[in-house]
């Protein structure tokens, strides 16, 4: 017998909305003031969460409890696969000692703490999410920054703060995709609409970056550096998202930025050379032996493979090859299309289906798996003995990390299954002709619920276009609007979070990192927040 979700229970909408936040409140506190380890954090707000939903919005235990169970099961596989897998990578680079060529190789390009943060947390993290999605960047990058000597809290920070940029069209555009499929609207249209947005966040992500890390003044130093990585990306983003579509603007940009910081920076360098306070001084450095460019190329070579895996594996056609060799779908028992979903959610009554994908050779995260076995046969002294021992450490590793994304993506679904979720996103609906300002804001709640612009868009995308509709403003523009100021959410997105100290090895430090990023979070957002207000009215000749 199905169950028809409830949006306010309580009498009202602002007040259902108000009671269905309460888990996040919880969260926010645990987090931000009580720096209490993020498993723990999750595991309360989870269960707050599954209370509310049967006292509150009267959905039946059983419900529930397979809602939340559900959501954890997508906590372990794909997103728990993809950051196990892309740690192992890196945890071979370092055991092998590849990871200390890599490291001069850096430096021989520039030891400046700055511009390595661009480089990598912003142009390579750019091409990751592009091609991966889905956590895969923030885990390797802010790795490979731990391993060359950051702060672990501001190599989290950093990397978290730079995937900001790329998320709208991550993983071959899919955010964009799902954003036109649920709506219904066109696509190419939406993808422009957010490349008139995100390149205003884009083209000072890098001196934000640089700013959060040493300050304005310092910054300066190393601003023609900046401004380079900062338009390379931002123009190319703009450029691809209107005449080519949503699929590429990340790959395109992100190989611009490294192309042109790259060339850049070999007849460019700043005239002081800044590393964090707490590291001994450049000239007592540890200078390492400069290493061929045969040897370089090596040690480069895991993240090659990687690179070049991920970005088939994100071809749609490649991907149906795989799941032709082995997919397993199954209707998740106790909850597949016995929740009802209806107006003015959606247009009407609908089943909410819970169908289980087991995917295993198309997920991102095996594809990061064959990279890294195929890596062991270069790497030097190294071997698939050594390889195998070394994963099954970096499970260990991982152990609160995953039970972490596995409750906060329960979390997620017991909030969406029950409608709190929706409860809380039709608020927003009262706000009339200041609705576009809003806009975004939902797009960053519902990143921040579930850790995915994709899984944002799908869940408020209808709402959006519903909502604009009835206030008579472009429909493309708040569903797009959603994909932008969701960005602005991944960085204090729990999920996120989870994933950067495990990459960055913070685990119990969550709190700390949701209090870095979090101003960064609200600052961003409130630019993105402005700027569709204003392209909803005085603006409009910036839509297509």
């Amino acid at each position: 017998m199905s169950w028809v979700q409830q949006y306010q229970p309580l009498g009202s909408y602002g007040l259902s909305a108000l009671v269905a936040g309460i888990p996040l409140y919880m969260l926010f506190y645990m987090l931000a003031v009580k720096r209490m380890a993020g498993h723990k954090a999750a595991f309360a707000a989870t269960l707050t969460a599954v209370i509310l939903a049967i006292v509150a919005w009267g959905m039946p235990v059983g419900l529930a409890v397979d809602a939340t169970l559900y959501g954890a099961a997508f906590g372990l596989f794909p997103i728990v696969w993809i950051v196990v897998t892309a740690i192992w990578v890196y945890n071979m680079t370092v055991e092998s000692g590849e990871f200390n060529i890599i490291k001069n190789s850096l430096a021989q390009i520039t030891d400046d703490r700055r511009l390595q943060a661009i480089f990598i947390a912003f142009a390579f993290g750019s091409f990751i999410e592009g091609t991966a999605g889905f956590g895969t960047p923030v885990a390797i990058t802010a790795a490979m920054l731990v391993g060359l000597g950051f702060n672990p809290l501001y190599a989290a920070g950093i990397c978290l703060i730079a995937n900001t940029a790329p998320v709208a069209f991550g993983a071959i555009g899919i955010p964009i995709v799902v954003a036109a499929k649920v709506t219904d609207l066109d696509m190419m249209k939406i993808s422009a609409i957010c490349g008139r947005q995100l390149p205003f966040l884009s083209i000072i992500v890098p001196l934000w970056l640089s700013v959060t890390m040493c300050g304005f003044k310092r910054t300066m130093e190393v601003l023609p550096a900046v401004i380079i990585a900062g338009v390379c990306f931002a123009g190319s983003q703009f450029l691809v998202s209107n005449y080519v579509g949503p699929y590429l603007p990340d790959i395109i940009s992100a190989i611009v930025t490294i192309l042109g910081l790259g060339l850049f920076l070999k007849v460019w360098k700043p005239k002081q050379t800044w590393h964090f306070p707490d590291e001994a001084p450049a000239a007592q450095r540890t200078v390492e032996a400069q290493f061929s460019g045969g040897e370089i190329f090596r040690a480069w070579l895991p993240y090659i493979i990687l690179a070049i895996m991920v970005f088939f594996w994100g071809i749609d056609s490649f991907k149906a090859i795989l799941d032709k060799i082995f997919i397993m779908k199954f209707e998740w028992p106790g909850l597949h299309n016995l929740v009802v979903k209806t107006a003015p959610i959606v247009a009407k009554d609908a089943p909410y289906p819970a169908v289980f994908n087991v995917n295993l050779l198309s997920t991102p995260g095996t594809a990061i798996l064959f990279a890294g076995l195929l890596s062991i046969i270069f790497m030097p002294g190294y071997g698939f003995g050594k390889g195998i021992a070394c994963l099954f450490r970096t499970i260990k590793q991982l152990k609160w990390p995953i039970c972490t994304i596995a409750m906060i993506l329960g979390l997620a679904y017991i909030m969406n299954y029950s409608g709190m979720s929706s409860s809380m996103g039709l608020a927003f609906t009262a706000t009339g002709a200041l609705f576009p300002f809003f806009s975004p804001i939902l797009g960053w709640l519902g990143v921040f619920l579930t850790g995915s612009d994709t899984s944002s868009n799908a869940l408020f995308g209808s709402l959006q276009k519903t909502t604009a509709q009835q206030i008579g403003v472009d429909p493309h523009l708040t569903v797009a609007a959603n994909s932008s100021g969701g960005v602005t959410g991944k960085m204090i997105s729990p999920q996120s979070i989870s994933v950067a100290t495990a990459a960055s090895n913070m685990v119990g430090k969550e709190g700390d990192i949701f209090r870095f990023t979090l101003p960064h979070s609200l600052a961003m957002l409130a630019v993105v927040a402005v700027l569709t207000l204003l392209q909803a009215y005085a603006l409009k000749w910036m839509l297509p």
